[in-house]
Parts: C-alpha cells; structure tokens; sequence
C-alpha cells in the first residue's frame, strides 16, 4: 500500500474506531481485571527500520525488565530485516505484517492478533506516536498495561483513549530517549498525569555494532572488484540519493549528488565512489551514475540485501546520504556518515553514536515533518534540501578523506 493510503485509512477508519473503542472501555471499565504481573512485553513499530535502530536502547532496557526470551515486536514485513540482524529479539517473537494490499493486509492483522492475544501479553509499547491503528490494536491485545502518546489538552490528531499508561510527548526529546521512558513508564503508576515525572538518568544511547564475518567483507570486496573490472582499494565514499517513499521531501536534489560525486573523483584520486539504494530507487541511481560519468564508480543500487549493505558499510569510509534508513543503519559500523536533514529536525533523529556528521540549513519553515502533523508536511518545494550546497557537503567530505589519509600514511 502507498503511504498515502495508509494515512487515509487511518485517519477515516481509525478515528471513529478510536472514539468507539473509547467509549467500550469507559462502558467496561468496572470489569477490568486487576493487572497481572510484568512478564511479556510487546513492541508495536509497523513502519521505518531507522527508527528500529534508534528504539534499541529501550529494547535493552525492556530485557533487563523480563528477559529476552519474554520480549516481542509486531512490525511490517519489509521493515523485519533490521530486527533480525540487530538480534536482540527471538525470531519466534517477531510478528509480520504484509502491506502489498488491503486483503493480505487485513488478513495478517487478524492472524497476528490471534497469536499475540494467545501469548497473553502483560503490556503493549506503542512507538508509532499518534498513529491510530497501532492504538487500536494495542487495546484489542487484551494487554493490561498500554503505554502511549496521549494528547491531552493538545491540539494533535485525536485517537482516543485506549492507554493506560498515557504519555506527554515531549518535542525537546531525542526520539531514542522517548522510547526509553516509554518503557520506563511501565515501572511508575499510571495515575500520574501526564507521565512520565522523572528525572532522565544516564542514559546509554551507543548504537550496537554490525561485525560481519571476514567471509562476508572478502565477498563484498570481490563484488565490487568485479563490477568494476578491477581490483577496488579504499578510500571508498558511498552516496545515497534516495530516501523512502513515505517521506520523498527528504531527498537532497540529484543534479548535487552528481556535482558532489564529481569534485570528489576530480579532487581525490584514490577514491571510488558507490551508489547505493533499495532496488525501487534503482532508476535514480543509475541516472547519477550516468551523469557523473565515471570508470571509478560503481552503481550497487537493488543488487544487496539489507545485510550486504551493512557489510558494505564496513568495509566503507563515508556515506553521504539524506536523512533516512541508511544513515541509522550507518550508525551500526565504523563508517562516517554525512547526513542530510531538511525537513525533519536532527534533534529529535540525529543517529545514534559518534560518527554522524549532520548538515541542515536550518530553515525557519523547518522542520515541518512532525507528529502533528502524522508527518505529511504541505510542503511542494523542499528549499531546505536545496539551499544544503554541493560546496557545504564536499568540505565535510574532504576533510574526512584528509584525515583517512593521514592516518594511513602514519601507519
């Protein structure tokens, strides 16, 4: 299904759900069962693998609470792969949704729910914010305890009031520090309103790390060595000109992927660039390639899994990407990253760890992406990709490749 679809849905069939459901449970409230104690929690984050990552830190902190074994997450099934090379959660505990249409959609949604309702999940962790349907279906878990967003006195997208643990959402936090107290909230009475009234202790925010086998890098070197006719040496800088459909403002123009794809190959010899992208952002990689013009690049773009791109990052040195998935993928190797924010604000989804290097042009529209807005933004023209210069990036990119170089002639 398209994101706009989806949006649809939720909003003119998720709505009255949510008003109806509401009301049930007013109507039911005096025959609710006293709760059971915490054993099972499940995770609920259909959309965006980036935003897996940047959850890991709440996950963590769920198994230090009940145990890996006792810990499940319901996600679409082409945003699983994350959760499986993360691997912080039992592959039996994995629940996939399939969105290629609404009957195949429907039908997964009822055979999970079956299945989640038959574990006997003690609490339900709603991280899609103010999205109706994971609210909907967190309540029709039969969970006990159901931690999410409530809007309170706000002015955000209603959806009724299906939690018991109901949360403040708090622009001014990272967004992997809000899934952790989403989590945390489980531990404090639910009578607080709004929760959660604690102070933020340390928190670990450090990404996992990605070690793939010596098999797999060797692998990955000949693949490109092959591609290219010959034998592929770092540096190695990737671009990434895509971004995922559900979000498309987020692209950084093609023409300065190509610019930048060009003064980098002209200024620094050495380098060999890599496009990368899903295989539906094919097209687009294959035009930079094209007009950049290049024996030393290659186009890698549908022709990895999401492992073999992890792989690749290792065995990488910079990614220049927008603000989507790779970047927090990125974030799980040693590779820099250059990224690209616009439309979405790097203060609440800046990557985890400390190789992220972020550039916005920090417009006074931006960012207009939120969850007031169930991150469809009006906006037809994303001036604050545009006005992000091929000369801005490239400086970021050549001092990084400077120091790379440093490094090996120290060695």
């Amino acid at each position: 299904m398209k994101p706009q679809t989806i949006r649809i849905i939720d909003k003119w069939v998720g709505q009255p759900l949510c008003g109806l459901l509401t009301l049930f449970r007013t109507a039911t409230s005096p025959l609710t069962k006293k709760s059971r104690p915490l054993r099972k929690i499940l995770f609920i984050k259909f959309i965006e693998q980036g935003a897996t990552v940047l959850a890991y830190p709440a996950i963590k902190r769920a198994i230090e609470l009940v145990g890996r074994e006792n810990i499940y997450f319901w996600v679409f099934e082409e945003n699983r792969p994350v959760l499986d090379f993360l691997d912080v959660i039992p592959s039996e505990n994995i629940y996939t949704v399939r969105t290629d249409s609404i009957s195949t959609f429907l039908s997964d949604i009822l055979r999970t729910l079956c299945q989640i309702r038959r574990e006997k999940i003690d609490a339900t962790i709603d991280m899609e914010f103010f999205t109706r349907a994971p609210a909907i279906l967190s309540y029709l878990t039969g969970a006990c305890r159901r931690v999410g967003m409530h809007r309170f006195t706000s002015e955000i997208p209603y959806r009724g009031n299906l939690m018991t643990h109901r949360i403040q959402y708090n622009p001014y936090l990272h967004t992997a520090v809000t899934y952790y107290t989403l989590v945390e909230s489980l531990l404090r009475d639910s009578s607080e309103i709004p929760m959660v009234k604690c102070k933020l202790a340390d928190i670990d925010l450090s990404p996992p790390s990605f070690n793939p086998s010596e098999k797999e890098k060797i692998r990955m070197r000949e693949t490109l060595s092959q591609i290219a006719g010959r034998n592929v040496e770092r540096p190695i800088v990737l671009l990434n000109p895509n971004a995922s459909d559900l979000i498309p403002i987020r692209r950084w123009p093609k023409e300065y992927f190509v610019g930048l794809g060009k003064r980098i190959l002209a200024d620094h010899p050495r380098v060999t660039l890599v496009i990368t992208g899903s295989p539906s952002e094919k097209d687009t990689a294959l035009e930079v390639s094209r007009e950049i013009g290049s024996d030393r690049i290659i186009n890698m773009a549908g022709k990895t899994t999401l492992r073999e791109l992890l792989v690749l990052y290792t065995i990488s040195d910079i990614l220049v990407t927008n603000d989507s998935g790779p970047v927090h993928f990125a974030s799980l190797t040693n590779i820099n990253s250059v990224c690209l924010f616009g439309p979405e604000t790097p203060r609440l989804y800046r990557p985890l760890g400390n190789r992220a290097y972020v550039i916005t042009s920090d417009l006074a529209c931006s960012p207009c992406v939120n969850v007031y807005n169930h991150r469809f933004s009006p906006c037809r023209d994303n001036t604050c990709m545009k006005t992000i210069t091929v000369e801005e990036v490239y400086k970021v990119v050549s001092s990084l490749l400077s120091e790379i170089d440093t490094k090996e002639h120290a060695k």
